[in-house]
């Protein structure tokens, strides 16, 4: 049976082709893993999903760090093939989100618990990660030939939608095309993800604790206010102030 699209599926393929193909032409490394921070692609998802976010959102975001340290690892350190790594780790990702949001009690009190646990996560993420600096460089993987992987990784979410739940808000979807384009410097990608995570999870509390009192669409902009604010305070400090303490050591 072929899935269903409504116009939020649509407009989510829209949005994160357009937005993996401007990261796909920023050469700086700072610049590029700054661009995937922005979490259009779990805006639109979420109200694809109805606007409910729960604990599924919050673990997927561990799956997400899984999957980008996991690249680096694989391609870096194992010497395995860039685009192997990616669908291996992308495929990983699914299965590891089907089996756990089968299991995910979706109460109020999982998704605070989840909420401490994926934050001190990230800390640890941010203090155990290096600070490099790296080379600029710019895609070799011509627009014909992106936008149809693009597609295909997006419709292929839309059909597990139901399965993955909030995991599919924060599949790599971006992820997936930035982690070829960004090969050379998978190191300034993960050090992303503690920035992404704990910006995202500001946003998520925000909207969630909105959602009882106003709709989902209201919610989820106040959530990006939130998530701005938050987003350049850590963003200055992850990347300033501390990663130049640790550089200079």
């Amino acid at each position: 049976m072929f899935p269903t699209f409504g116009l939020w599926d649509i407009i989510l393929i829209l949005v994160v082709t357009a937005q993996a193909s401007i990261l796909a032409y920023i050469s700086d490394p700072k610049k590029k893993s700054f661009v995937i921070v922005f979490p259009f692609p779990f805006t639109i998802a979420t109200i694809s999903l109805g606007g409910v976010i729960d604990a599924t959102n919050v673990l997927g975001l561990v799956s997400l760090a899984f999957f980008t340290y996991g690249v680096w690892f694989f391609y870096t350190k194992l010497r395995f093939n860039i685009v192997f790594s990616i669908i291996f780790f992308a495929l990983v990702y699914c299965l590891v989100g089907i089996f756990l949001a089968g299991m995910i009690n979706r109460s109020d009190f999982t998704f605070w618990v989840s909420v401490l646990f994926v934050s001190i996560f990230a800390l640890c993420l941010a203090f155990f990660t290096p600070c490099v600096e790296e080379n600029p460089y710019r895609t070799d993987l011509p627009v014909w030939i992106k936008v149809p992987i693009i597609a295909v990784v997006i419709v292929f979410l839309i059909t597990l939608k139901k399965y993955l739940s909030g995991f599919m808000t924060v599949f790599p979807m971006v992820g997936v095309i930035a982690a070829y384009e960004g090969r050379f410097m998978l190191k300034s990608l993960c050090r992303q993800i503690p920035l992404l995570s704990i910006s995202l999870i500001s946003l998520m509390m925000t909207a969630k604790i909105l959602m009882t009192f106003i709709n989902p669409y209201l919610s989820l902009l106040a959530g990006w206010i939130t998530f701005l604010f938050v987003l350049k305070l850590t963003g200055n400090f992850l990347w300033n102030q501390f990663c130049l303490e640790k550089l200079k050591s």
